[in-house]
């Protein structure tokens, strides 16, 4: 099983194992969150170790291609100098150098393969982690309106039952009928405490009478300002009180006013 395997199963395992225990979705998020970290910190580790095989690997097959290229220059060399014998030993280096730098290639562009694809894989997990770092608010946010949602459906069920509300409109009822018996109680000790009634009537009827003789009062000061400014103003009706519709002559309107100054 390869590292990218190793480590998608470790972080399902994990995901899988903090939805089973979500006592505290929040905290069970975060926690998920802490683990991916870590993974992604290993997996940078086992990445590395990969990416540092694979250039040891390609420096081998540099080093074996760069010898098999100095014993082919040096049989090229011995041919010069008619040294057939050292030339075929050259050749013999030459080849094992060349046949080994083959195998490295092979070797090396397997691994290189292998370290690009790590490497892909580790990019793909950053994203998703960061991803799942912006998605967690809403995550949570979504757990509590849910949960908001419930205690608000759990109220309501509650409400459900009719001896509550019952039990309130017996008290509106209560307290209604206390206040009812107040403003009753209150208007029997006015009743009581009013006196008389029979008096009450007669002093309203004299305040009325009163208010009449100085209406008429008035009229007499009209009267007399009309006559002192040189009598020959017309004088004008006088109405009695109670007598609205008789005029009075003006020598019976100053008889009155004398008898009504007397009195």
């Amino acid at each position: 099983m390869g590292i990218w395997e190793k480590l998608s199963t470790l972080v399902r395992s994990n995901i899988n194992d903090a939805i089973a225990k979500a006592e505290n979705p929040e905290k069970m998020l975060n926690q998920v969150l802490l683990d991916m970290r870590d993974q992604l910190q290993k997996a940078k580790t086992e990445v590395a170790v990969a990416i540092a095989d694979e250039r040891k690997l390609k420096a081998q097959m540099e080093e074996e291609q760069k010898l098999a290229a100095d014993w082919e220059h040096r049989a090229m060399l011995a041919v010069r100098e008619t040294r057939d014998d050292l030339a075929k030993q050259a050749l013999m280096r030459q080849q094992e150098h060349s046949e080994r730098a083959i195998t490295l290639a092979e070797t090396w562009q397997k691994q290189a393969a292998e370290t690009e694809r790590l490497k892909e894989s580790l990019r793909q997990l950053n994203d998703k982690i960061e991803e799942a770092k912006r998605k967690k608010n809403l995550l949570v946010a979504k757990q509590k309106r849910a949960q908001a949602h419930q205690r608000i459906h759990e109220t309501m069920a509650g409400l459900n039952d009719k001896s509550a509300f019952e039990a309130f409109d017996r008290m509106a009822e209560r307290i209604e009928e206390s206040e009812r018996m107040v403003a009753a109680s209150v208007e029997v000790h006015e009743a009581l405490s009013s006196g008389d009634t029979l008096e009450k009537e007669f002093k309203a009827l004299g305040a009325a009478q009163g208010d009449q003789s100085i209406e008429w009062k008035l009229l007499q000061l009209k009267e007399k300002m009309q006559l002192g400014s040189g009598g020959n103003a017309k004088p004008q009706q006088a109405l009695k009180p109670g007598n609205a519709q008789q005029p009075q002559p003006h020598n019976d309107i100053v008889k009155d006013a004398v008898l009504e100054e007397d009195h």
